[in-house]
């Protein structure tokens, strides 16, 4: 790693925080954006799944996710639930805004991914690659941890159980 470090260091004009780096375990970071526990539920081939994590901003400037793709899936959006006539929705968004020093959670019931059309299956204790696109930072290929199937974080198979 130090060596790795020290060649990129050397690259004209190429600074480390610019780089993608995992930040710890099973979380990751590009520029002053922090990804953390992207996970998925498991699901079969041929419908639609969806994907959770946290999302901070530990700088001083706003930055927005715009979008996301996935070999796996046809599409990534991003969608949020909404009551509507008494009834919960989801819709796409086209963005979530990630202000400077907060958190967003990406989480069932609120803000998450949506994996339109699963080219293959999800199965539990899979990780499975998805690109996430910010405005600013840029791009950076995370891996959703695969859960069982009607898992949500803190449970038992949740988010956060690597």
């Amino acid at each position: 790693m130090f060596t790795r470090r020290l060649m990129l260091a050397a690259l004209p004009g190429l600074s480390l925080c610019t780089l993608a780096r995992p930040a710890a375990a099973h979380s990751y970071a590009l520029g002053d954006i922090e990804i953390g526990h992207p996970w998925s539920r498991a699901a079969p081939a041929n419908i639609t799944g969806a994907g959770f994590m946290t999302l901070r901003n530990t700088g001083t400037t706003p930055d927005r996710l715009v979008g996301g793709s996935a070999d796996i899936a046809r599409a990534v959006e991003i969608h949020t639930h909404i009551h509507e006539g008494g009834v919960m929705r989801m819709r796409p968004v086209e963005g979530i805004e990630i202000a400077p020093g907060a958190e967003v959670q990406l989480a069932p019931g609120g803000y998450h991914l949506m994996l339109i059309g699963l080219k293959q299956a999800l199965r539990k204790d899979d990780r499975v690659p998805v690109t996430l696109v910010f405005e600013r930072a840029g791009r950076i290929t995370v891996e959703l941890a695969v859960a069982a199937a009607g898992a949500s974080p803190g449970r038992s198979g949740g988010g956060h159980q690597h």
